[in-house]
């Protein structure tokens, strides 16, 4: 089949006449009749039997029309209602609660959206973006690719805190607490603690260093003022910057362009 022709032809059976599809289309009518006799040919089926007074379908016309007011409406509901599809958003954990939660009811105010959030580590998270299973991508992760790309929306300082003060140059000798063997304090003491507690939870992590379980290296973004901890400036570690990553679309979708704009204010 061939599917430019498809169109004229619905119409000129939705209307049962070739001057009122013409109209329609905003086309001629003699290109309206060429149209369907050339979809006719592709097919090697008479649709549509022609008389001065009136348009007629054959039987093949009469199925192809029903299938073809399907696909139609199917193909109108699933664009009309791109503004209610649910926003998949990948996220760190550490950059959920305090920083994307406050952030998300404040658009909830103004959208009435659906989303689904999922937590997970850099890998994951960029591995789901690839496979086309998230739509936006907040991590630290800079990627830049032929499918997805990614921009820099803000600048992270990681601290250490610890309930009382520490001696910097002698991290190794209090206990740790840590999200992952990669976690940052690793990169900054010269030897390793020999008491190590893992939670991969960071906001757990706040609560231990809180309770005087340990010390522990976390984005700023994490803490409240009302934390009551000591903080410490981070030296020795990269520049850490958040990222939002989308895939490169040609013209973004309206539903997800007016979450990246409100992110980016």
């Amino acid at each position: 089949m061939d599917y430019r022709y498809l169109k004229a032809f619905l119409m000129t059976a939705e209307f049962e006449s070739f001057s009122k599809a013409a109209e329609k289309l905003k086309i001629a009518q003699s290109a309206v009749s060429r149209q369907i006799k050339l979809l006719e040919e592709s097919l090697d089926e008479e649709l549509i039997i022609r008389s001065s007074k009136k348009v007629i379908l054959t039987e093949k016309g009469q199925g192809l029309y029903m299938a073809a007011k399907h696909f139609d409406q199917l193909t109108h509901e699933i664009f009309d209602k791109e503004d209610d599809r649910p926003i998949r958003i990948g996220i760190l954990h550490g950059l959920l609660r305090n920083w994307f939660i406050p952030r998300l009811a404040k658009y909830l105010k103004k959208k009435n959206r659906t989303f689904t959030i999922c937590v997970g580590t850099q890998k994951k998270l960029r591995d789901d973006m690839e496979k086309g299973k998230l739509d936006i991508v907040f991590s630290s992760d800079n990627i830049q690719s032929e499918l997805i790309s990614s921009l820099k929306i803000f600048d992270e300082r990681m601290v250490i805190i610890s309930k009382d003060p520490i001696q910097k140059k002698k991290l190794h000798e209090y206990r740790w607490v840590v999200y992952s063997e990669e976690d940052n304090i690793y990169k900054i003491s010269k030897k390793e603690s020999d008491h190590i507690i893992q939670v991969e939870d960071m906001h757990s992590i706040v609560d231990l260093v809180k309770a005087n379980v340990g010390i522990a290296v976390v984005p700023d973004h994490v803490l409240k003022k009302t934390d009551a901890l000591q903080i410490e400036e981070v030296t020795g570690l990269d520049s850490s910057e958040i990222y939002m990553t989308t895939l490169n679309y040609k013209s973004m979708p309206s539903y997800l362009k007016d979450l990246t704009d409100f992110v980016q204010r």
